[in-house]
């Protein structure tokens, strides 16, 4: 099915998208046939990601970044781009493919001219604005990136990645919770890890760094409010005022009865928008992988606990359902992902075709009469 019907740059959609090196090389990671270590590669793929968070009109959810190939899961804010003026647009353009570049390589801050170049073509204007939003502009700048620095890296050129990204859009909230937690726990599956805190260049990774960093710098800043007459900065003051480690993921928690309403774009400029995407705090999002983890790992031979977490009553999926559900996530959904009853009553952009699911989801998920 092509791209256009599955979601498209001016509509809000959340994707599952996925990339995978050419031949399935371990050219991420350590390449156990020659020995060579690509983990810096991850890295680049991590700081790329946060350039495009802080440029593009797209959320990052989650992320994972494995030695052949990363996941992603994104969401397209074409209603944030639209409250940025004719200059923004423009602006954040030129950061995404900068014509100009730092000394350390870091987009350069646009010119007036290079500005005026865009702005003042109003047929190229609207083309970037809805690039912006464009989740297959993201990829394109993405791999295209890693792609070029690889091959300049090993001195050798041609293709890095096998082929287009594989995309999944996620339609409800089951479907999303359950590939977040399919992203988040691929290095425990791939063995990489063993719990959350120690997989490496993942989403749930920094935002269990950042949680630390807040359990951190309370104490200490209780501590130097009580000092009075302090005549310099502390410490703990600089740590709060520097960018949190998950500050360019989207945040977790949506407050669904309290939170601000509209595009709530990022005031820090760290990130496309502040609004969450699952109905669940951090910590019990935490717990949720935990408990997974110790179920789906593989190799752990783990009982159903006799208290289900509060999530999975809400959503009525048992904990074998579950389980199976973030295990088999990449075999279960190949175009669209989510309960049957909402795919059932959706249709694709352009054809208005019916999507199609495997009889096995129809068995974990079934409709009610």
């Amino acid at each position: 099915m092509a791209r256009a019907d599955l979601f498209a740059p001016d509509e809000v959609a959340i994707v599952h998208v996925m990339n995978r090196v050419v031949r399935r090389c371990f050219l991420l990671g350590l390449d156990p046939l020659t020995g060579n270590n690509y983990d810096h590669r991850k890295q680049w793929i991590e700081d790329e990601l946060k350039r495009l968070a802080g440029s593009m009109g797209i959320d990052l959810l989650g992320f994972a970044v494995l030695s052949n190939h990363f996941h992603l899961i994104l969401r397209s804010r074409p209603d944030v781009v639209a409250t940025w003026d004719d200059t923004e647009v423009a602006r954040r353009w030129l950061l995404v493919c900068p014509r100009r570049k730092q000394e350390d390589g870091s987009p350069a801050e646009p010119s007036e001219c290079e500005l005026n170049s865009i702005r003042h073509d109003p047929d190229r204007l609207v083309e970037i604005r809805r690039r912006l939003s464009d989740i297959s502009w993201w990829m394109r700048v993405l791999c295209q990136t890693i792609a070029i620095r690889a091959n300049h890296d090993d001195g050798e050129s041609g293709k890095f990645w096998q082929s287009r990204f594989r995309a999944v859009r996620l339609m409800d909230e089951e479907s999303l919770l359950a590939c977040a937690a399919y992203v988040d726990l691929n290095p425990i599956r791939a063995a990489l890890a063993e719990t959350l805190e120690q997989s490496d260049h993942t989403s749930v990774q920094r935002r269990i760094e950042s949680e630390r960093e807040k359990a951190g710098s309370e104490p200490r800043q209780r501590e130097s409010r009580s000092q009075v007459g302090a005549a310099t900065t502390t410490a703990a003051d600089s740590a709060a005022a520097s960018p949190a480690r998950d500050a360019f993921l989207s945040p977790l928690e949506l407050d669904e009865r309290h939170g601000e309403l509209g595009a709530c774009g990022c005031r820090s400029g760290t990130r496309c928008s502040d609004k969450g995407f699952l109905a669940m705090s951090v910590m019990e999002y935490l717990e949720l992988l935990d408990w997974t983890a110790r179920h789906a790992a593989p190799g752990k031979r783990g009982s159903t606990p006799t208290d289900v977490p509060p999530i999975l009553a809400r959503l009525k999926l048992s904990p074998t359902t579950w389980c199976e559900l973030v295990r088999d996530f990449g075999r279960l959904f190949s175009t669209v992902a989510g309960h049957p009853r909402t795919i059932d009553c959706s249709r694709s952009g352009r054809h208005r075709r019916r999507f199609h699911l495997t009889p096995r989801v129809r068995q974990l998920l079934p409709v009610e009469k």
